[in-house]
């Protein structure tokens, strides 16, 4: 009778995988040889690309493995095993490196590929569960991805094989960005659209030119102000004279002077508002912009250029964008 499935009993399960996991991969660690030293020097040497290939799930973990080498400085591609034998052996050019990926090593797939690797004279990496399968003697290097088991139940799933076959591809990933010093601004080069990547390169001056340009005199009138920060909808307005910031006025600026006056009709732009404003150049980067919203404790900064009013940023901009 089968067991009565319960909360703690899936938990369990779970726990269960996720532990015989990790214990795999911890013997995987013990499998590292001059062998992996061999094959980072090969990719490093190598003047063309990686070409990954397996057949199955390990296909799957090629594809992964393909994506961040090239996210982080190594230009590799996907060739599926089974494609290859029909006619997509062709994408492999001279300069390149293959690796190999297979459980047993020894896939009717894997040993077609064999011999015609041989005549291509590519160096070939295996990645593989069977050091003496067919694959692992004809490679150059061997990584040895051996599990005892998988964690599935009935020992057939690609489970904890796969997971050690894509810990080993991202070894190679970190081990190969390290010696080549591969940087933060080297991987947002690659990931342009992401968060990262709009840390990095995006300025306050992008943000400001989606904004409007408020701004008001020091003489103009209380009703002028609140017109100006109404319309505009930052928060706040520049005051300016002769294209240079002289103060800011907040929302919170309002409010305090009408929690000390009710007699604001005769108060002009100059009686509230905030002298020798934070400011920041407009070619700042973002990111430097959130860090000194968030020491200061405010909401908007005023840009200059030249020494001139250039705009406001708030800093919903930047989380709008993700930065913060």
């Amino acid at each position: 009778m089968k067991e009565l499935r319960t909360k703690t009993t899936i938990q369990n399960s779970a726990k269960k995988a996720i532990i015989e996991q990790s214990e795999a991969l911890k013997k995987i660690a013990a499998y590292i040889d001059a062998s992996f030293d061999d094959a980072v020097e090969l990719i490093l040497n190598s003047k063309g690309r990686v070409v990954i290939t397996g057949v199955g799930k390990s296909a799957i973990i090629a594809n992964k493995i393909v994506a961040t080498f090239n996210s982080t400085g190594t230009p590799s591609i996907f060739m599926h095993a089974n494609d290859a034998i029909h006619g997509d052996l062709g994408v492999i050019q001279k300069k390149d490196v293959v690796i190999c990926i297979s459980k047993s090593g020894n896939t009717p797939e894997i040993e077609v590929l064999l011999p015609l690797f041989n005549k291509l004279s590519n160096p070939l990496i295996a990645i593989t569960g069977n050091p003496n399968s067919k694959l692992g003697k004809h490679a150059d290097c061997v990584l040895n991805s051996h599990v005892e088991k998988e964690v599935c139940p009935n020992n057939l799933a690609p489970t904890t094989s796969t997971t050690t076959q894509l810990v080993l591809g991202d070894a190679l990933a970190v081990c190969l960005l390290e010696i080549r010093g591969f940087s933060k601004d080297d991987f947002a080069k690659f990931h342009p659209g992401g968060i990262l990547g709009k840390k990095l390169f995006l300025t306050v001056k992008e943000f400001s030119e989606k904004n409007k340009k408020p701004q008001v005199q020091a003489t103009s009138s209380v009703k002028e102000v609140i017109m100006e920060i109404t319309r505009n909808r930052l928060g706040a307005t520049a005051v300016v004279e002769n294209d240079a910031i002289v103060g800011i006025i907040t929302d919170g600026d309002l409010r305090r002077m009408l929690s000390k006056t009710n007699d604001f009709l005769n108060l002009s732009a100059a009686d509230i508002m905030s002298k020798n404003p934070k400011t920041i150049h407009y070619n700042t980067m973002a990111v430097k912009a959130l860090k000194l919203m968030e020491s200061k404790e405010i909401s908007q900064l005023l840009l200059e250029k030249d020494n001139k009013y250039a705009g406001v940023i708030h800093i919903h901009d930047l989380i709008s964008e993700g930065i913060l």
